[in-house]
């Protein structure tokens, strides 16, 4: 057995083996090591860009809920406002003649645009109030600027429309 050059090339095959297994074993699993540390990195800057977006749409439907508030305030307020005018318009109409019936429903249509138009502003300010802040915390000064900018713009040419 030990003149058998077979049994030799057995054992030299099995020492080479044994001698190369370290070193690849230790350069495999150093290789794995990085792999599974930019893993790890991903997934941990996914959930913080999760946890950010999650604070973000809170901050929004909060303020959505704000605006929510606000806007059935205003629409209480012109109603009411809409109802004092009607009644008003109402006793004028009783004792005007029948000449000035055509005169009283043109005031009342004139006052309901003007309250719709009134909430409108206001609805559109209070929007853009809300956007101006959400955009002063996130955007830096180049980007508002670009912003503003554009939005300027943008809101000129839907006034001329």
């Amino acid at each position: 057995m030990l003149s058998d050059p077979q049994f030799w090339v057995a054992v030299a095959f099995i020492i080479f083996l044994l001698a190369i297994f370290n070193p690849v074993r230790k350069i495999l699993g150093a290789s794995l090591d990085a792999k599974i540390k930019d893993i790890i990195n991903s997934i941990e800057e996914a959930e913080n860009l999760k946890e950010e977006t999650q604070v973000i749409l809170s901050d929004i439907k909060k303020r959505q809920n704000e605006v929510k508030i606000e806007i059935e305030s205003i629409n209480k307020n012109a109603k009411e406002r809409m109802l004092i005018l009607e009644a008003q318009a109402e006793e004028k109409f009783k004792e005007q003649s029948n000449k000035r019936e055509l005169l009283a429903s043109a005031k009342i249509d004139q006052i309901t645009r003007d309250t719709n138009t009134s909430v409108q502003q206001h609805i559109t300010q209070t929007a853009l109030e809300a956007a101006v802040n959400l955009l002063k915390k996130k955007l830096d000064q180049n980007e508002k600027q670009n912003l503003i900018n554009q939005s300027i713009k943008d809101l000129g040419n839907i006034f001329k429309n």
